[in-house]
């Protein structure tokens, strides 16, 4: 699997989860409680996967190509700048969470505001990434250049989607599984 196809896989996978956000935002405004621990640890694994291991992947594939084309230049500037802001959306929205789970009074529209905000950010950084600059990626990069990166980049699992699911998410991917199929 190439550097492009991982980093599309992770992309699938958390629109997957995002899908499932959806779902919750729809039961919330229906009246409907959901499982807000759940929804919680969604959101805490697409924030501590991206920080670990998706956007420092881009981090080493940017800086490789870093100055090799201006448009280049300009979506993964674009990108990085989305990179910080969306670590803080997530951080903002763990904590409000928290809160709720621990019975502090927030109006549910607000609860449900800063929930769409987040999953409308996560996708429209998505969006981004696949259609302004992995294809530009695509037409910079040459063979060589993608045999080169990946030596440079560590192997690593995905935590909750690949083959060695990590104890932290064990229960999370159980959790998620019985909830897609209810």
């Amino acid at each position: 699997m190439t550097v492009i196809s991982e980093l599309q896989q992770d992309h699938v996978n958390l629109s997957k989860l995002l899908e499932i956000l959806d779902k919750k935002i729809i039961k919330l405004k229906d009246g409907n409680q959901p499982n807000i621990g759940l929804m919680a640890d969604v959101i805490g694994y697409i924030a501590n996967y991206a920080e670990g291991y998706h956007h420092p992947k881009e981090d080493e594939v940017f800086a490789f190509f870093k100055g090799r084309d201006t448009k280049l230049d300009g979506v993964m500037q674009e990108c990085e700048v989305a990179h910080t802001n969306l670590k803080g959306f997530a951080h903002a929205l763990l904590e409000v969470i928290d809160g709720v789970l621990h019975d502090a009074v927030m109006p549910m529209d607000n609860f449900i505001e800063k929930l769409e905000d987040f999953v409308r950010n996560e996708k429209k950084h998505l969006d981004f990434e696949e259609a302004s600059v992995f294809p530009v990626l695509n037409e910079v990069a040459t063979d060589a250049d993608w045999k080169a990166v990946e030596a440079g980049l560590p192997i690593e699992n995905d935590p909750l989607f690949g083959e060695k699911r990590s104890e932290e998410y064990k229960a999370l991917y159980v959790e998620l599984m019985r909830d897609i199929n209810s």
